[in-house]
């Protein structure tokens, strides 16, 4: 079913309320830098050695950065299990799943959340199945892809300026679909569907809803709604259109406008950063040096 231009079906509206902050309590709130999108959320997380016992609403899934020797971990009632955890390891906490750990050395991990009807829509709209069974790993579990994935997700949130929004939920969305591909019981095998652009109706709306939105914040199923495409072949086709991911194009958008009212006005620079999307003049400042190689500063000093 296609919807109109900027209208959001109703179910959009019920998983940006499932995505709440509070989707991560369960991780202590100084364990690390964190972020919550509609679709999930993430924390990079360095901690001492220590204990927990962790169960949750929500699926979480781990993924070790760097190694960490003789941690000792277990599910529900099974036998506690000692092992040396190596980089790339991959453990799935499924909702309501009891687990304890005990690590005896420093631990680098992102941690990553997603809710079971977010994960469910995602099946249905990535695959056409509509039963999602999550399993436990067996520990030791090397997952390359979702390695590379953490690893960006380290990088955006550990930045000296706000994460990306649009860019975490993007790798969040990649992760969750990576997570039902590779891992997940799905009720029948998975289909393959065919991964082109967006039709020119499409890209046009999308560009349209863009430029009339680029200033607030922006989840890829907001967007992906418009083309009534699952978030997964959205960001491929939006890329594959436009030569550039979503969010790439949302920071150039911020961009081209704080360039101009830089060149074109008098109004503060802190005031730009607010009028085009970015939270303070700083990060407006390091966004433009990271994309555009030079300052606010200098764009208004050589208008």
């Amino acid at each position: 079913m296609r919807h109109e231009a900027g209208v959001l079906p109703s179910h959009f509206m019920a998983g940006r309320r499932r995505a709440g902050g509070h989707i991560l309590d369960p991780i202590p709130s100084n364990a690390g830098p964190r972020i919550t999108t509609f679709r999930g959320g993430a924390v990079y997380s360095v901690r001492a050695p220590g204990s927990q016992k962790f169960v949750a609403d929500n699926h979480f899934a781990a993924i070790m950065l760097s190694p960490s020797p003789r941690m000792t971990a277990g599910f529900a009632s099974e036998k506690l299990q000692t092992y040396d955890a190596p980089a790339g390891m991959l453990v799935i906490s499924p909702a309501r799943a009891e687990s304890s750990l005990t690590w005896t050395s420093t631990r680098e991990n992102i941690a990553l959340a997603i809710s079971p009807e977010n994960l469910l829509e995602l099946a249905i709209q990535e695959f056409d199945r509509g039963y999602v069974d999550l399993p436990i790993l067996p520990f030791g579990t090397i997952d390359p892809t979702a390695l590379k994935l953490a690893e960006l997700l380290k990088t955006e949130l550990t930045r000296n300026e706000p994460p990306n929004e649009l860019l975490v939920d993007s790798l969040i969305t990649v992760f969750s679909i990576h997570l039902l591909r590779t891992h997940a019981n799905l009720s029948i095998g998975a289909t393959t569907r065919t991964r082109g652009g967006l039709s020119a109706v499409d890209a046009r709306r999308v560009q349209d809803y863009l430029q009339e939105n680029f200033s607030r914040k922006l989840a890829v199923a907001e967007l992906s709604s418009l083309c009534s495409l699952s978030p997964g072949h959205f960001i491929q086709a939006f890329t594959k259109t436009f030569g550039e991911p979503p969010h790439k194009r949302l920071v150039n958008l911020r961009l081209d406008l704080a360039e101009k009212l830089l060149a074109e006005t008098d109004i503060t620079i802190a005031e730009i950063a607010y009028l085009s999307g970015f939270s303070s003049q700083s990060h407006l400042t390091s966004a433009m040096r990271r994309y555009r190689r030079v300052t606010p500063a200098l764009v208004r000093l050589n208008r």
